[in-house]
């Protein structure tokens, strides 16, 4: 059995408690891994009938102030299009700067269930609730053990037979969380994957989410890749979208660092490339932690201004490739758990020779409609320093420009990249 040890950090609820009031072209890119049926208009995200679906790609966070008018002005200067509301009253902020809401309330629990009473009352609220234009989710519980995965079930059952336009937001344990938080017995790959697959099968997500933490005091941590992979692969099998909570503060500083806005374009943009649907910050800002996007008195940090730019990048690529499928994703250096050699016929490659990325390498996400590869996001894994490598595609290929949402033709199959540290930037076959 492998030992994994989950650094201390806290999302329970006092983080919801806190009393706080430059663009880059080559961007990676971001795709479903199915085919999704999807707005791409109102940043609201109620759903008048059928089931819910995505919308427009997710940039949301974790562990923020309340949502006052002020908080949701600097939320939309972020990016961010899926806020956390802790009251009915709090939807109402959300709905007046076009924002989506996460519903936060006690009764979204496996006991509300078993009581009658509490039963009425969730009953009542996801009555009221459900009609209102910016809500999104009901959030449920972050990290559950494998042995909560039958009440939830029956939850987030019952939740979306009385209101199936909303989704029920649940947030898994990272790989490395030991056999007794996971509820699953084996290593790392073993134990994670039963985990993973008790709750598709027994919860029947729509969407699944997961955080996983890298940036320790002293390098960085060594199942990232790994992590990505298996919800990948997950998510995949079960035909939902995933998102990743990433690493943007420190909570314990004698163990972890605060990654700096290279490093967090790194986790955005490999996050991307891996087919994610949605992107989530811990933290926004919260008591207990440093260097987070915001600090307590509601100034924006470095992240922020980072994300300013990450987030409408994301959403924009996220929402050009939403319905192509995830292909493979192939590491040209790397050789972590989870990292997977690009193959000696495929349709995109880099000039080794013309190459100036460092020992990290370079990361190739491979998307097409069907099982031919059309697009490609091209990441440069060192965050430290920027990339330069020649791309050689099929046939005459287009960029994207994240910025403006608008496709560029280059009349070239071959092209030369330069990427910043951590970026990316996506490219497809010429229409």
């Amino acid at each position: 059995m492998v030992s994994r040890v989950v650094a201390s950090r806290s999302k329970d609820s006092a983080a919801w408690k806190s009393p706080v009031a430059g663009t880059v072209l080559g961007v990676v890119c971001l795709c479903h891994l199915v085919c999704v049926s999807s707005s791409h208009g109102a940043q609201t995200g109620s759903q008048s009938a059928g089931a819910w679906g995505i919308g427009a790609p997710i940039a949301t966070y974790w562990a923020g102030p309340a949502l006052t008018d002020g908080v949701a002005r600097q939320m939309v200067e972020g990016g961010f299009n899926l806020v956390w509301c802790r009251s009915e009253e709090e939807l109402d902020t959300a709905q007046r700067h076009g924002l989506r809401a996460m519903l936060m309330n006690g009764l979204f629990s496996p006991a509300s269930l078993e009581d009658p009473s509490r039963r009425e009352q969730l009953d009542a609220l996801v009555s009221r609730v459900s009609r209102h234009p910016a809500l999104y989710a009901y959030y449920i519980i972050d990290e559950p053990s494998a042995s909560q995965f039958t009440g939830l079930g029956e939850l987030v059952g019952y939740l979306r037979q009385r209101d199936p336009a909303h989704l029920a937001y649940i947030n898994l344990f990272p790989t490395y969380a030991n056999n007794q938080q996971l509820g699953t017995e084996g290593d790392v790959v073993t134990a994670y994957r039963e985990h993973l697959r008790r709750y598709v099968e027994q919860v029947k997500p729509a969407l699944i989410s997961y955080d996983h933490y890298q940036f320790r005091l002293k390098g960085d941590g060594d199942q990232y890749f790994l992590n990505l992979a298996m919800i990948r692969r997950a998510a995949q099998d079960a035909g939902v979208p995933f998102l990743n909570i990433v690493q943007a503060c420190t909570w314990a500083p004698e163990a972890m660092r605060v990654p700096n806005p290279d490093e967090l374009r790194y986790l955005v943009y490999t996050t991307l490339a891996y087919g994610a649907q949605g992107i989530s910050y811990y933290v926004y800002a919260h008591p207990n932690h440093h260097g987070s996007l915001v600090s307590l008195d509601g100034t924006p940090g470095p992240l922020f201004h980072a994300v300013k730019s990450y987030n409408p990048e994301f959403v924009a690529i996220a929402g050009e490739l939403q319905r192509l499928r995830s292909l493979g994703v192939y590491h040209t250096a790397m050789r972590e758990p989870g990292c997977e050699p690009l193959p000696p016929d495929a349709a995109f490659r880099l000039d080794d020779a013309a190459s100036s990325a460092g020992p990290r390498g370079w990361l190739l996400g491979c998307f097409g409609a069907h099982d031919e590869t059309t697009h490609v996001v091209v990441v440069n894994l060192d965050y430290a320093a920027e990339g330069k490598a020649m791309l050689r595609g099929p046939a005459q290929l287009d960029v994207f420009d994240a910025a403006t949402a608008q496709w560029h033709s280059t009349e070239k199959a071959v092209i030369q990249l330069t990427l910043p540290p951590g970026g990316g930037i996506l490219a497809r076959v010429m229409k």
